[in-house]
């Protein structure tokens, strides 16, 4: 089993949903960057249980960081997150030792692992191990706004309801990052959360898209063909649990276009070189042009339900029914915009230490 993301900046991802502990690996920091604790918690509480849109389990996620900072400085040796849990219900996961939840990864894991996978709330494959890279994500989101670059997430559709699209970019992105339910509009999210809680009445779940924006990047970073800063990000988007989905710029829909409309024109803004359109996503041949960086990620609708549905018993080896049990999220959309802020942030941080080298990030 491997859980490394990065190359020159790299996370390790540990623990089970309802094992000791989860926690993550930071390798590669450069010493020196005051880690900012209060802020580690204040993204940790944007991704807990929000109302009853979300979950009962609660998660206090009282963090500790045991190597690599000292004196609230990194120290350059690897930062090792511990975040314990504490809220946890084994007993709900009997039934699901032998009966497989469907779109979930219980049965490629018992097949992989011959059996011995942690089947308890999903185990390592449980969306609660984004929690430790939410806790990672903060420390680099720190780092990348003391350069001027922000990342900031929105939701994009929900349960075929639309938000607005970005239009002023830093103002727009500082406010989404104060909200526990993320929209540009805020008109619409009490009719969002309607649509949660309809489809929890109904033992069901809903999905949606995040649009994501990362404004402030220099021009030149990424490499052409295999570590594009579009193949690098998808590849951590895609870690995330439920995304299923990731486009960027205007994605699927600049194939309806010809060339002369999905082009972005260049021009000069006094020095500076911008486009007119940003059609492309603020990225060409793989590397950052200095607009902003847009992409969406799909997310569905969550796997585990309550409403009844067929599947197998792997030990009797019949069809069987399942009804599942325990505490689940009728959607974590609004809470998986943090998790997308933060996978984004630990690769924007590891592909502007392979351009300017693991310094830059400490000056």
């Amino acid at each position: 089993m491997k859980n490394i993301l990065g190359n020159n900046l790299t996370v390790t991802l540990f623990g089970e949903s309802h094992g000791e502990a989860i926690g993550a690996v930071l390798d590669g920091m450069p010493a020196g960057i005051k880690v900012d604790e209060d802020f580690i918690k204040y993204q940790l509480d944007l991704r807990k249980p929000y109302g009853k849109i979300s979950t009962p389990r609660k998660e206090t996620d009282n963090f500790k960081i045991i190597s690599g900072v000292f004196d609230r400085f990194t120290t350059g040796a690897p930062i090792c997150i511990l975040i314990p849990n504490e809220n946890t219900k084994s007993a709900d996961y009997g039934e699901l030792k032998t009966k497989m939840r469907p779109s979930h990864a219980d049965f490629v894991a018992h097949e992989k692992y011959n059996g011995f996978a942690d089947f308890r709330g999903g185990g390592h494959f449980s969306g609660r191990i984004t929690a430790a890279l939410v806790a990672a994500g903060a420390i680099l989101i720190s780092v990348l706004k003391q350069k001027g670059i922000l990342i900031g997430s929105h939701i994009s559709r929900l349960a075929n309801i639309n938000d607005m699209q970005f239009s002023d970019f830093e103002k727009e992105i500082i406010s989404l990052n104060q909200k526990q339910f993320a929209v540009l509009d805020d008109e619409i999210a009490d009719e969002m959360q309607e649509k949660i809680l309809d489809a929890a009445k109904m033992g069901d779940s809903v999905g949606g898209v995040i649009e994501t924006a990362v404004i402030g990047m220099p021009i030149g970073v990424g490499e052409p063909w295999f570590d594009t800063v579009e193949g690098m990000l998808a590849k951590a988007l895609f870690s995330v649990p439920a995304v299923k989905g990731v486009e960027f710029g205007l994605g699927f829909k600049i194939s309806d276009l010809k060339g002369s409309e999905a082009n972005d024109e260049l021009y000069y803004d006094g020095d500076i070189v911008k486009t007119r359109t940003n059609n492309n996503g603020g990225i060409n041949g793989g590397i950052t042009n200095g607009m902003p960086i847009i992409f969406k990620s799909a997310i569905k609708p969550t796997p585990t339900i309550s409403l009844e549905q067929n599947t197998i018993d792997i030990k009797e080896k019949v069809n069987t029914v399942l009804s599942a049990r325990g505490r689940h999220d009728p959607c974590i959309v609004h809470r998986a915009r943090v998790v997308i802020d933060s996978v984004t942030a630990l690769v924007i941080s590891d592909l502007l230490i392979g351009k300017y080298g693991a310094d830059w990030m400490a000056k």
